[in-house]
């Protein structure tokens, strides 16, 4: 799954070139983060490349469910609610990111889960592949990699780079072939390392986020 990411750059020019953005329109409030939440705003660049700051939970026509955050890709164009979504160009978007958090469970009864941080290609930007409905996301997940196997039994769906994001978004690609865009990265582009159990907390950022915490290893 993902559940936490980061977006550490600060450079909006950067980013706007790495995602070929056409508005000029990317807040910077948006990058240089090191904890990124569940319900909080985030960037998201759409079909016609245009920045959006969208909130990351799609809300379901479910009642009082809360926002679902990620949506499982090998069942996304068979269900209803996320297929006219998935079919639709418009409706997916890149998610940029440098990073994503998960949780590495103790041998030992009793102590708290780890924190690790996932990177791709030595720390560059990437893009998870998201669904967008008016002004909310959630970002696709797949089965794991091997590397990623060994902490969760999901990843989030890391597009392979420009083509892939480009083939993402592009309109005359379907539903099919857009899912086929959606399997595990492969394990020898992704890197994981221990971070501070600072980032536990949603709420907290900084660069002393990514520092290990020696109390935990």
């Amino acid at each position: 799954m993902c559940g936490r990411y980061t977006l550490t750059v600060s450079n909006r020019r950067l980013v706007a070139e790495r995602f070929e953005l056409q508005d000029g329109q990317l807040s910077g409030d948006l990058l240089h983060r090191f904890n990124v939440c569940p319900t909080e705003h985030v960037l998201a660049v759409d079909s016609e490349h245009h920045a959006h700051t969208a909130r990351w939970g799609l809300q379901l026509p479910r009642g009082k469910a809360p926002p679902q955050i990620n949506v499982r890709s090998e069942t996304a164009a068979r269900r209803r609610v996320f297929a006219r979504l998935i079919s639709n160009a418009s409706h997916r978007c890149l998610v940029p990111a440098d990073g994503w958090y998960e949780w590495l469970r103790a041998e030992k009864p009793r102590v708290k889960p780890a924190p690790m941080r996932y990177t791709v290609d030595g720390g560059e930007l990437f893009a998870f592949a998201g669904l967008l409905d008016h002004d909310r996301l959630a970002i696709l997940t797949t089965i794991p990699n091997e590397l990623c196997a060994k902490v969760h039994d999901r990843m989030p769906c890391v597009l392979g780079g420009p083509e892939e994001e480009a083939a993402w978004l592009d309109s005359e690609v379907d539903a099919a072939t857009a899912s086929e865009l959606l399997g595990p990265l492969d394990a020898a582009r992704v890197s994981a390392a221990p971070v501070s159990k600072l980032v536990n907390r949603a709420g907290n950022e900084g660069e002393e986020l990514l520092q290990p915490d020696p109390a935990l290893f």
